[in-house]
């Protein structure tokens, strides 16, 4: 593992029980979503089902975990859900999983299959590796509002992910900023599944394993590496 990936004290505070796995890979291809891809969504809706076996997927423990942290920091997790539990809930609806692209849809299905919040970044998008904080308030987060870009601040004290430029993901996970996201040009990419207690550590690696199979399914001759499980570097 060679991309640098840190959490901060403060974060570490906050959630004591947070683990993270991250899937460097490079020389991979991406491209529009396809058969394969799609058909992996459904499968994972499919094993979402059974792992609900009738329950929303907030009543979830570990969703439920994700809900008690965000309004932890101030977050309102029936407004701004995980980006798991967000996916989870339209899995059964009638418009499904969305359909992104290839290397999206890789990854959506193994955090709808597992319910992991799991994320992909475009390596060659993102400055002086990536950070777990909470914001001061004054950082930059670049996003798409009604077709314009504009810029937005986190609030103080929420969770962020970002870089050297500024903010990348807001809301731990919640929504990701477009300036780093995993583009049909994308060849390298650094996937985090994150999770809390309770959920097994065991079960998180299992769910990274997937991944980088997938990945090496869908890109062959790739180089992909799983990293060790971390509470924080």
């Amino acid at each position: 593992m060679t991309f640098s990936l840190t959490v901060s004290d403060e974060v570490r505070a906050l959630a004591p029980g947070f683990t993270h796995v991250a899937v460097e890979a490079h020389g991979l291809v991406n491209g529009p979503s396809t058969e394969a891809s799609s058909a992996l969504l459904d499968e994972a809706a499919a094993r979402l089902a059974v792992r609900l076996d009738g329950r929303a997927p907030h009543e979830d423990p570990h969703m439920a975990a994700w809900r008690e942290t965000y309004t932890a920091f101030g977050s309102k997790p029936s407004r701004t859900r995980n980006s798991a539990e967000a996916l989870a809930r339209r899995a059964p609806t009638e418009a499904g999983l969305p359909r992104i692209n290839l290397l999206v849809d890789v990854y959506n299905a193994v955090s709808v299959a597992h319910l992991i919040p799991v994320g992909g970044e475009d390596i060659d998008r993102i400055e002086g590796g990536m950070r777990l904080v909470r914001a001061a308030g004054d950082e930059e987060f670049v996003t798409v509002a009604g077709g314009e870009e504009t810029v937005e601040h986190p609030d103080a004290g929420e969770v962020v992910w970002r870089d050297d430029l500024g903010v990348t993901c807001r809301r731990w996970n919640w929504r990701q900023g477009p300036r780093t996201r995993l583009g049909e040009v994308t060849t390298s990419g650094i996937f985090l599944l994150e999770s809390l207690t309770p959920m097994p550590v065991a079960d998180v690696v299992s769910a990274a394993d997937e991944l980088a199979g997938l990945l090496g399914k869908f890109s062959p001759g790739a180089d992909i590496v799983v990293g060790a499980p971390a509470p924080g570097r």
